[in-house]
């Protein structure tokens, strides 16, 4: 019968790519490269995705042999799980592959907004060299309170983190407490979005990607944050409302508000994006997990991929 057809859409480490290559008739084709692109779903029976490929109910219907759907990376966002389920393919991801990557990125962009740290770009003079001292006075993470919105995987290991570094961490999540407590050994205070919102010098949020996620962040929310509070947001740009919260940045700039934005909707923003320009608000291009070993683990889903197509069981299914 020869070697199962696996079409990749996007980037794939080359290491694991080779080693599907090996197992497979693998071709890489972008899912906006048309009639290419249709003609290889017809007789594909994996299929490797990242972001940007929707794999709907109609992509599904072009791919009547499909028996695999592998996201390398962690949310399925942008896979219809109940429409693959209806059509009998299974889908598999790497639901770990970026949480150190993640965990790290939340540190530094903290570390980034409390403890300055420029550079002496060319020789200082005696009263150069002392003034950058005196104005490059930061803030102790240890003074702060940490809230995290969404206690899953990568809140919890922030939350492991920021008590270590000496945080009061705080925390909110669909889970009950009970459950909560059974697999994080720290301590944390758990408490209502309410709460939480204006408790917190730091707010960090890590929820899925559940349509009830939608707007989680507007007016109401914004209306109950600390004016100084420094919001992270490196979980789904839709969860946030970009208008609602261009207005809390502008009043809060004063006050000591920031926010910094990893994640967007849609990627990139467009060109009326209303926190462009904004002083107190930091736009970055989707960086959290961009780490070489984050990358080539999410990659690392073909393992599951050529599983499912050997009619073996995979290590992280999902339908």
């Amino acid at each position: 019968m020869g070697l199962p057809l696996v079409v990749v859409t996007e980037t794939l480490d080359k290491a694991c790519a080779a080693w599907l290559g090996e197992r497979t008739q693998l071709i890489w084709c972008s899912h906006e490269e048309q009639p290419k692109f249709d003609e290889l779903l017809a007789k594909a029976q994996g299929l490797v995705v990242r972001t940007y490929t929707q794999v709907n109910e109609a992509l599904l219907a072009k791919a009547p042999k499909l028996r695999v759907v592998g996201r390398a990376g962690v949310g399925l966002d942008n896979i219809d799980l109940v429409a693959c389920k209806a059509h009998q393919v299974q889908v598999v991801s790497t639901p770990d592959a970026n949480t150190q990557a993640v965990v790290e990125y939340v540190t530094a962009l903290m570390l980034d907004a409390y403890r300055p740290r420029g550079p002496m770009l060319d020789a200082c003079e005696d009263d150069e060299f002392h003034r950058l001292r005196k104005v490059m006075v930061g803030t102790q993470l240890s003074e702060l309170t940490l809230g995290i919105l969404g206690f899953g995987r990568i809140g919890k290991r922030i939350g492991k983190v920021a008590h270590a570094i000496g945080m009061k961490v705080m925390c909110n999540d669909l889970l009950p407490e009970v459950e909560l407590r059974k697999v994080a050994e720290f301590p944390f205070q758990f408490v209502s979005k309410s709460e939480l919102f204006a408790a917190a010098d730091v707010l960090t949020i890590h929820v899925d990607g559940r349509a009830e996620n939608r707007n989680l962040i507007a007016g109401e929310a914004l209306a109950q944050l600390r004016p100084s509070c420094l919001m992270i947001n490196t979980s789904r740009g839709f969860v946030v409302d970009v208008a609602s919260l261009a207005q809390w940045a502008s009043a809060s700039a004063e006050k000591g508000g920031r926010v910094v934005l990893d994640v967007h909707e849609p990627e990139p923003p467009p060109k009326d994006y209303a926190l462009y320009g904004l002083q107190n608000v930091k736009l970055l291009p989707h960086l959290a997990s961009r780490t070489h070993v984050a990358l080539s683990n999410m990659s690392w889903v073909v393992r599951d991929v050529a599983a499912v197509l050997a009619g073996e069981k995979p290590t992280y299914p999902a339908v």
